[in-house]
């Protein structure tokens, strides 16, 4: 016998469409459980008791679909976060990009994908000036950031950060490279301009390609496995040859792409095409 939809679970998919349709939010790939798990903790802010009580406070209330979208792609960051692996970023990875670039011309393009509030593709940003000194001048460095919320590219762009987010920052690149307003730091234009950000959905978006280096971290975990695997292959897909993939501690290479990418760091999550 075929189980019927109990009339929660009908206004759960009513729910989900009326996010998609009105956020542009791709939510069919996301694991289910945390996807409810995100929509709960917005009912229990606005004390709907079911997702049918909820879809009406939407309908009624059209800021909350702000607030819901701020919920479904929250994430915790700062710069530098997981220093174990800027370390090899630093040391490693980007000294092997520029020596590629020995020759000819010397472009060199990085893409933080789920770059949230922008403070990865700045912390990359600060590692190349640190590392090409005073041959920075010589290269074309593009750092592009994507992310699905437009608000989130906003603050990004705006680049002005809390205490929060500059916790892991040492105190000789915060002198350097940000400057103290009130209670925030503002990030100066010399980095700023490094990187550029734009609207683009991992799942149903653009295909991105012609990198040097591909940065998503702690993202993916969020999507349901057949997902994961696509988008590995895009990542591999949207690599130079000899380009470099660095994903989350918590995440693993799963599908064709793991038997494509050859181990960089493998305790570090960074790969290489």
């Amino acid at each position: 016998m075929l189980k019927l939809e109990s009339s929660d679970d009908q206004e759960y998919l009513r729910l989900k469409g009326l996010i998609k349709k009105n956020l542009g939010f791709n939510c069919e790939q996301y694991k289910d459980a945390h996807f409810r798990r995100r929509i709960d903790v917005r009912m229990r802010s606005t004390n709907s008791k079911n997702y049918g009580e909820y879809v009406q406070h939407l309908n009624t209330h059209k800021e909350e679909y702000q607030h819901l979208m701020d919920t479904l792609t929250v994430n915790v960051t700062n710069f530098f976060r997981n220093s174990e692996t800027y370390e090899v970023v630093e040391k490693e990875v980007l000294p092997a990009i520029i020596k590629s670039k020995s020759t000819g011309l010397k472009h060199i393009r990085i893409w933080s994908a789920g770059c949230s509030i922008g403070v990865e593709a700045y912390s990359i940003a600060i590692l190349l000036k640190k590392v090409l000194g005073d041959n920075f001048s010589k290269y074309n460095i593009q750092i592009t950031g994507t992310d699905i919320d437009k608000d989130i590219i906003k603050r990004a762009e705006e680049a002005i950060y809390t205490d929060v987010e500059m916790k892991e920052v040492p105190n000789d690149i915060r002198i350097k490279y940000f400057e103290k307003i009130g209670d925030n730091y503002h990030l100066k234009e010399e980095i700023k301009k490094i990187a550029k950000f734009r609207k683009n959905d991992l799942i149903s978006g653009e295909k991105l390609t012609g990198f040097d280096a591909i940065f998503c971290r702690n993202v993916t975990i969020y999507f349901e496995k057949q997902l994961q695997e696509n988008l590995y292959m895009d990542f591999y897909n949207g690599l130079n040859k000899g380009g470099f993939f660095v994903m989350g501690k918590t995440e693993t290479l799963i599908g064709p792409s793991k038997d494509l990418f050859k181990a960089f760091n493998p305790r570090e999550r960074i790969y290489q095409k």
